[in-house]
């Protein structure tokens, strides 16, 4: 894994090529191994890299890599899993290579097909190329987003990073925030692709490339999720073959991601995505694999003792590590830095201690995720379904009556009665942090339409709430624009597609990607295969969603591996006690940032609403843990990369 920068400009040239080498080491932990820089002084055009060895640690692989003529010069950041066959099919066309890197493979892909050798990849990657022949600047993103790629555009200026903290290097970076953006962020708990938190700043989509030439930037899709079919489960499909058709395409993605020239595990959280990934790495590896994992001391947020059995029944060699609170709390200040644009997902602090640990042994490590975006695992698409089915023929007047009786029972009540209430509730119903799921359901019935409910599922602050707040309308983006396209398909679906195109890689992997490259650790998502994917969308709904749980088939398969009872009980999530620590340990820190004072001298929200939804929360009279981190997350980013 590294990191990546890279401008084209025909004026300025000397500033940008003199910031080039403190952009770039702005990227160290992304690539901590080595670096390199190109230039082109006729052209305009500047690269530099970091490097995170893991395939040929030699010389060879340095970067930017040039061809054997020195007129294409390229920088890339990921893995291509399948350079091995691509490199094959290059060297029957006559292609020679110096490395054993993948680097090259892509390199010379582009030489032999041009933009269309992305059409030959799979991996995770970006990457940008400086084609000096036809004089342009050609860059890529990976099919489902795992790898970052920022731009900037502004006057003739283009420039190109992994993080936007390398583009805050350049002199000619204008630091204008988009305020279009802080109420997207604050209903999303980050900023939905293709905008950033930055005017004239923009991320490139999952699946797309870009070709900067003649001073013109165009954008192009060059792989798109394949359409949902709505089929039945008894259109000719066989449960044994479909479970043996997932189980050899799982495999084989895994298998793929085992290859490595340096030490190599897992995470492992003990749910259903990590252990089947680590059940077949223990399949296809000869000796135990190495696992990780960390535990709180907080019973209801530990998942530790599960991955511990997990890892006890596979034989792995497994590391543990229960965090104290105070460690769990010093990784807050760090968290601006390692997310230089406003994050407000706090499972970002587990993400990155395990990371951490992780790292401590190995620099390669295999994850879970993209399961529960594939196979149905959010309790939030059960809650949806279910509300759309029910609540929503009843009348729009009876529904709010329902809303504000509920909403009149208190939080402590509610947590203090599910361990009860939960025996007689459906098991799709038995979550973890029941009294924040409350709020909710209570949201839910008042809700109009699906797109309605979908938001209630996900926004920290509501629609309503963020216009008072802060005195906007949430504008359009992607998530409307996606829900539109997928009219016609069950409720289900469209909850996936839209996670799969939004959600999945504009915070799961964004918050996996800049946790684990602060510790300079690669990981890699075996269920996140594109090939998986375009298997999955073309299995019936059935086979995610029966018996009124999700990873129907998943488990099935699970189940050839562990027993079900390791894995048959309520989902857990990857979660830590916020709303705990703001009445205690962050107590100062939060009345710092949000007090009325410097919310007033900011002029952004209204310190009014701020300073009662915090009286509201420390009282314990209503849980606003993730509305409250949201904004302490943008005070101490805009603190970090505003006012500094």
């Amino acid at each position: 894994m590294c990191g990546l920068v890279g401008f084209k400009s025909q004026k300025g040239f000397e500033k940008l090529s003199e910031d080039l080498p403190e952009a770039v080491s702005r990227l160290h932990s992304r690539g901590p191994d080595d670096s390199g820089l190109f230039f082109d002084r006729d052209s305009g055009v500047g690269l530099g890299h970091r490097r995170l060895a893991v395939l040929d640690l030699t010389e060879a692989g340095r970067q930017p890599m040039a061809s054997d003529d020195g007129k294409i010069h390229i920088i890339h950041n990921g893995e291509i899993y399948n350079f091995k066959e691509v490199r094959k099919e290059l060297e029957e066309y006559g292609h020679r290579f110096r490395s054993a890197t993948d680097t090259e493979v892509v390199l010379k892909a582009y030489i032999q097909w041009g933009i269309d050798c992305l059409n030959h990849f799979v991996g995770m990657f970006a990457f940008a190329l400086w084609d000096a022949r036809e004089r342009r600047l050609f860059f890529a993103r990976d099919r489902l987003g795992i790898k970052p790629l920022y731009y900037y555009y502004k006057s003739g200026i283009f420039v190109l990073s992994s993080e936007l903290k390398a583009l805050m290097k350049f002199r000619c970076f204008e630091r204008n925030v988009d305020d279009e953006t802080i109420p997207l962020f604050l209903h999303y708990q980050y900023i939905p692709a293709p905008r950033s938190v930055f005017r004239n700043t923009f991320k490139l989509l999952p699946g797309h490339y870009g070709v900067f030439e003649r001073e013109d930037l165009k954008i192009r899709p060059y792989w798109k999720l394949p359409e949902v079919k709505s089929v039945s489960r008894n259109a000719g499909l066989c449960e044994e073959n479909v479970l043996g058709e997932l189980d050899r395409i799982l495999t084989r993605s895994v298998s793929e991601r085992l290859v490595s020239d340096v030490p190599l595990g897992a995470l492992l959280s003990g749910g259903i995505d990590s252990s089947i990934v680590v059940a077949l790495m223990q399949k296809l590896n000869k000796s135990p694999v190495r696992t990780f994992s960390i535990g709180f001391e907080e019973q209801e947020y530990d998942e530790a003792p599960w991955a511990d059995k997990v890892a006890r029944y596979l034989g792995t060699d497994h590391t543990e590590l229960y965090v104290t609170p105070n460690e769990t709390l010093d990784v807050i200040p760090k968290l601006p830095e390692i997310y230089d644009e406003p994050f407000a997902d706090p499972s970002a602090i587990p993400t990155f201690l395990v990371s951490r640990l992780a790292r401590s042994s190995v620099t390669v490590a295999l994850s879970g995720d993209g399961g529960d975006e594939q196979f149905c695992g959010y309790v939030r698409y059960w809650f949806a379904d279910e509300m759309s089915k029910r609540f929503q023929r009843l009348p729009r007047s009876f529904r709010r009556l329902l809303a504000y009786s509920a909403c009149k029972i208190p939080s402590k009540f509610m947590e203090g009665s599910y361990p009860v209430w939960s025996r007689f509730a459906p098991q799709r119903f038995q979550v973890a942090n029941f009294p924040d799921k409350w709020q909710k359901f209570i949201a839910m019935m008042e809700a109009n339409s699906l797109l309605d409910i979908y938001r209630t599922t996900i926004c920290l602050w509501s629609l309503k709430e963020v216009h008072q707040l802060t005195g906007r309308v949430l504008p359009e983006s992607i998530f409307e624009q996606t829900f539109q396209r997928s009219r016609g398909l069950s409720v289900l679906s469209r909850l996936m597609g839209i996670d799969q195109k939004t959600y999945l890689p504009d915070a799961m992997l964004t918050k996996v990607d800049r946790a684990s490259m602060a510790v300079s650790l690669e990981v890699r998502v075996p269920l996140l295969d594109h090939r998986v994917m375009e298997y999955t969308l073309s299995l019936p709904e059935e086979y995610k969603y029966r018996n009124s749980g999700g990873k129907y088939i998943l488990k099935k398969l699970l189940a050839r591996y562990l027993p079900t009872q390791f894995f048959e009980r309520p989902k857990m999530g990857f979660a830590v006690p916020i709303d705990k620590w703001f009445r205690n340990g962050l107590k100062e820190l939060l009345q710092d940032y949000l007090s009325p004072e410097r919310v007033k001298r900011e002029g952004l929200f209204d310190h009014n609403i701020v300073e009662q939804k915090i009286r509201e929360h420390l009282s314990g009279k209503t849980n606003h843990q993730y509305r409250i981190w949201a904004l302490l997350m943008w005070e101490m980013w805009r603190e970090k990369w505003l006012d500094s």
